[in-house]
C-alpha cells in the first residue's frame, strides 16, 4: 500500500528534497505541493493524501491553523507531521493541540522523517527526542491543574481513568496490560474507547489530556542533561 505525501512548506529547496527523497522510496509518494497553510487545507481536499508533512511558518496561513482545520474534517482525514525548524520548539504544544499527530525539526535523519512518515500513516504518534523536553516543561509551566486535583470527565469509567494515567506517563498497550493485569487486547479496547470518549485522534492527544486533567504531573527537578 503506498503512503501518499502531501509536501506544505513556503521554502522550495526544502519541498524539493522531500520530493526527491520520497520518490526514491519504495511504497510512498508525493500526492501534492503547498506553499502556504491555505493551499496545504485545500489541497488536503482534492487530493486526499494520508500524511501531510506540514511547516510551522508559512505566509497566507501558519501550519498549526491549517492542521487545526484539516483536523477538523473528522475521522479518516490526513495525518499532520509537523517538520519545522530547532527554534519553533515553543509550537509544539500548538501543533499537536490543533490535531498534529508528529512533531519532528528539520536537522533529523532522513531515514528519521521516513520513518517518521510510515509512523503517523500508521495512525500512530510521534515526537522528536529534542522537543519532548519542551513539550513537558510546557506543561510544567501550567499552573493547572495540579496534582492531586484529578478533574471528573464524565463517561469515563475508573478503569479507563487508570488507562490514561498510564498512557499519560507514555506507556505503551503491553506496559499497560502489565501493570493492570488484564490482556493487551483489553488495554487496547479500553485505549480505544478513550479516543471516542475524548475525541483524541491519537495517543499524543491522550498524554495531553492526562496532563490537563490532573492525572499525571510533569517531572520536577532532576538531571536536564
Amino acid at each position: 500500500m503506498t503512503i501518499r505525501v502531501l509536501l506544505a512548506d513556503d521554502q522550495p529547496l526544502i519541498r524539493a528534497g522531500l520530493r526527491v527523497l520520497i520518490a526514491d522510496t519504495p511504497g510512498m509518494e508525493v500526492a501534492g505541493e503547498a506553499a502556504t497553510g491555505a493551499e496545504a487545507v485545500r489541497l488536503v481536499a482534492e487530493t486526499a493524501p494520508d500524511v501531510v508533512v506540514m511547516d510551522i511558518r508559512m505566509p497566507d496561513m501558519d501550519g498549526i491553523e491549517a492542521t487545526r482545520r484539516i483536523s477538523r474534517a473528522g475521522p479518516g482525514t490526513a495525518h499532520v507531521l509537523m517538520l519545522t525548524t530547532f527554534d519553533d520548539d515553543d509550537y509544539v504544544y500548538g501543533s499537536l493541540r490543533a490535531g498534529a499527530a508528529g512533531f519532528l525539526v528539520k536537522d533529523m535523519a532522513l531515514e528519521e522523517i521516513l520513518a517518521a512518515i510510515r509512523v503517523v500513516a500508521g495512525g500512530d504518534a510521534l515526537i522528536a527526542p529534542s522537543v519532548t523536553r519542551r513539550l513537558i516543561e510546557e506543561f510544567a509551566a501550567r499552573p493547572e491543574p495540579a496534582a492531586g486535583r484529578a478533574r471528573h470527565v464524565e463517561g469515563v469509567t475508573e478503569r479507563e481513568r487508570e488507562v490514561l494515567t498510564l498512557v499519560g506517563r507514555g506507556l505503551s498497550n503491553q506496559e499497560i496490560a502489565a501493570e493492570l493485569v488484564i490482556s493487551v487486547a483489553t488495554a487496547k479496547a479500553h485505549v480505544a474507547r478513550l479516543f471516542a470518549k475524548l475525541g483524541a485522534r491519537d495517543r499524543v492527544q491522550l498524554v495531553i489530556i492526562a496532563y490537563e486533567l490532573g492525572l499525571v504531573a510533569p517531572p520536577t527537578g532532576g538531571s536536564t542533561t
